[in-house]
């Protein structure tokens, strides 16, 4: 794999504190906008909105974002956008209100401004979005020439989300070491892009194995912590460092590629981003014959309770099911084909098949 590494490592500004939401009129002020357009959820909305800040001397407008990051509602959202002359948008909510923001402001022109309320993904950091369907299957992932304008991070905002989106999280970030090791391992001569990538590669297995425990016993306890904001920026920040200084060399192998072809099944749209990557590290691991790692994980993965194998998701499945993830997995622009081993659709299968006998 030969290609020009472009990073797009950070936003152009990130804060992370808290109370950093108190700052947003301020931060909009300093960059001359004065007039924006806010997607918001609607569950996170209800949390949200009570550290949301009162503008004095900026006009907003409040929109629920529509439930997925797609070519529909973005093309929905565009001409509103462009006929009132707003000057920026803002997302306030988890991946796909980001990911649809994202897509939005990229299609306008206009500056694009963050402030999560979920650490499920990376989707604040990265300079990405992930396209779905209306009805949820994963279409393509459209990467964007500039950086996200600004990313506020309040933990108390998160530390109130329900755990399990955390806990997707957590599977979703430790997919950063197993995917993108799998590829870095291969290049001898790693270049400081990719060094960087590494490192903070390493770092989320490293975090996440060291304060998840304590970050999620914050989360019932109510009461921030350390370990807690430590996971949050692990979610966030660091994850999406990884494939935005590595480009394709870091940010998907096996595991998105496994989680993107479960996506073409309705019985999976119930499970969480997070879950099924997590999934698609093991099944990835089986195809590396990696199964000493499949085993060190087994405790780490219990305590998380994240799914080991399809049984964990309630996804009993034909061979033939099977069988179409495997091919869906294993077509040509998937990214598992960055891994050295020469991939084929009955070798997923079989891998799929060995993690399902070996946990059941």
């Amino acid at each position: 794999m030969e290609q020009t590494i472009v990073v797009r490592g950070t936003p152009q500004t990130y804060i992370c504190h808290q109370g950093a939401w108190a700052d947003l009129e301020k931060e909009l002020l300093q960059r001359e906008i004065k007039k924006v357009f806010v997607l918001k959820g609607k569950k996170s909305w209800s949390v949200a909105k009570n550290f949301f800040p009162t503008f004095e001397k900026v006009e907003a407008e409040f929109s629920y974002y529509g439930g997925e990051a797609s070519d529909e509602l973005c093309d929905q959202f565009v001409p509103k956008i462009e006929q009132e002359n707003y000057q920026a948008i803002i997302s306030v909510g988890g991946g796909k209100n980001t990911d649809l923001a994202k897509a939005i402001a990229a299609k306008v022109k206009l500056p694009v401004i963050i402030l999560p309320t979920l650490a499920a993904t990376c989707a604040a950091n990265s300079g990405l979005s992930v396209i779905y369907t209306q009805t949820g299957e994963m279409k393509r992932v459209d990467l964007f020439p500039n950086a996200n304008t600004l990313v506020l991070i309040d933990p108390n905002v998160i530390l109130d989300s329900p755990k399990e989106m955390m806990i997707a999280g957590i599977g979703d970030t430790l997919a950063k070491w197993y995917e993108g090791s799998a590829i870095l391992d291969q290049i001898e001569e790693k270049n400081v892009e990719l060094e960087v990538a590494y490192f903070a590669a390493k770092k989320c297995q490293e975090n996440l194995f060291k304060y998840s425990d304590a970050a999620l016993k914050s989360m019932e306890e109510k009461e921030l912590s350390t370990a807690f904001t430590k996971v949050v920026e692990t979610n966030i920040l660091l994850a999406g460092m990884v494939g935005g200084f590595a480009d394709d060399y870091g940010r998907c192998a096996g595991a998105h590629s496994i989680h993107d072809a479960l996506t073409i099944l309705p019985q999976s749209h119930k499970q969480l981003h997070g879950n099924k990557v997590a999934y698609g590290i093991i099944v990835q691991l089986a195809i590396e014959n990696k199964w000493t790692e499949i085993k060190k994980l087994i405790p780490f993965y219990q305590k998380m309770e994240l799914p080991l194998c399809l049984k964990d998701m309630g996804m009993i499945l034909s061979k033939e099911e099977i069988e179409k993830i495997a091919a869906k997995a294993s077509q040509p622009h998937e990214t598992i084909h960055y891994l050295p081993q020469k991939i084929t659709a009955p070798l997923i299968t079989t891998a799929i098949n060995e993690v399902e006998t070996y946990f059941n």
